[in-house]
């Protein structure tokens, strides 16, 4: 049985960002799959209050992934049967976080090149889980896609009912170009269903990385970060050119608002401080505008911001694409 149905778009789990405000700016833009934010076992069976804060579902909330690190046994074993006591859909396991302070752990895409721990720790969550259990790992070899494929096929064997696979090494963190054709490898090798992962930008590098991997269904990190206007985009099939000056400040001024609701005002904004940033940039803004980020601590001074967002782009911008009509509104820069 499938987890998703053919040619989904799945928001990925990040950290740090993917808690419920930022779904559900997403759900509002056509995502249907979106996960938590990755979780450490330990935090949330050492019961960190604000870590089992983090599985609680939204009332618009179709479906909710959530994602856990880990690698102790015992640790893994009592963090899936918490999991598996709350109102989610998928429990991942996550082997693909390069981040340093996961791999002095052991954990994540370390945890990913010594096979045969990962699949035993990975055979934990699976025993103890009431939920269908993935996998979002990474290639091991660009060069050479058995290693990745020898992998994949235990954690099918061992349990996953879907696997997420990311196109670059854990050395590469999320620089340099998508191994597409390994990824094509591994789905050409398994016979569970394979997400593919990696430099989805568009609703063009979203066709590319479908046609070259032969995966229906992508997974959308970065480049859904202050732009959920992605999952229009891919949705409807063409490269636009979202949103208007007053739909970014609406969607900013929404997103921050349901923060402050969240966490409370002064903790609420001045987490959102990042988000504004990622909003605006590769908008075509001023630098004094997103430098001006740092001094907002409310949601009154908010406004300001947000009048600003109103008035749009630098008339150097707008001239820009005045002169390339079919490229995307936000440059990645």
């Amino acid at each position: 049985m499938k987890i998703y149905p053919d040619n989904s778009v799945i928001l990925a789990p990040l950290a740090g960002y993917t808690d419920l405000p930022y779904r559900s700016s997403a759900i509002r833009h056509g995502c249907l799959f979106a996960f938590t934010e990755m979780i450490d076992a330990g935090s949330l069976v050492f019961g960190h209050g604000k870590t089992l804060a983090m599985l609680n579902r939204g009332r618009n909330e179709s479906f909710l992934g959530v994602q856990i690190v880990g690698s102790e046994h015992e640790i893994l074993k009592k963090a899936t049967r918490i999991i598996s006591q709350h109102d989610v859909n998928v429990l991942d396991f996550n082997l693909g976080c390069p981040a340093k302070k996961v791999a002095r752990k052991g954990e994540g895409a370390t945890l990913a090149k010594r096979t045969e721990e990962a699949i035993r720790a990975f055979e934990v969550i699976v025993r103890n889980s009431q939920i269908p259990v993935t996998v979002k790992t990474r290639i091991l070899d660009e060069e050479d896609p058995a290693p990745t494929i020898h992998l994949v096929k235990m954690l099918v064997d061992a349990g996953a009912a879907a696997v997420t696979l990311h196109g670059r090494i854990m050395s590469k963190f999320y620089s340099g170009d998508v191994k597409s054709r390994i990824i094509a490898e591994v789905r050409g090798n398994v016979k569970t269903q394979l997400i593919a992962n990696g430099g989805v930008f568009s609703s063009s590098t979203c066709e590319t990385l479908r046609s070259e991997t032969g995966c229906g269904c992508v997974m959308v990190a970065r480049g859904a970060m202050g732009n959920p206007w992605i999952f229009d985009e891919i949705r409807e099939g063409r490269n636009f050119n979202p949103p208007t000056p007053d739909g970014l400040a609406d969607e900013i001024g929404r997103h921050v608002a349901e923060m402050a609701e969240l966490c409370g005002e002064e903790i609420g904004v001045r987490i959102s401080r990042k988000l504004m940033i990622d909003y605006v940039k590769g908008r075509g803004y001023p630098g004094e505008l997103r430098n001006s980020v740092c001094k907002i601590k409310t949601l009154e001074e908010l406004k300001p911001f947000l009048d600003n967002v109103r008035i749009g782009p630098t008339p150097r911008y707008g001239k820009w694409i005045e002169a390339n009509p079919d490229a995307p509104r936000r440059l990645m820069v």
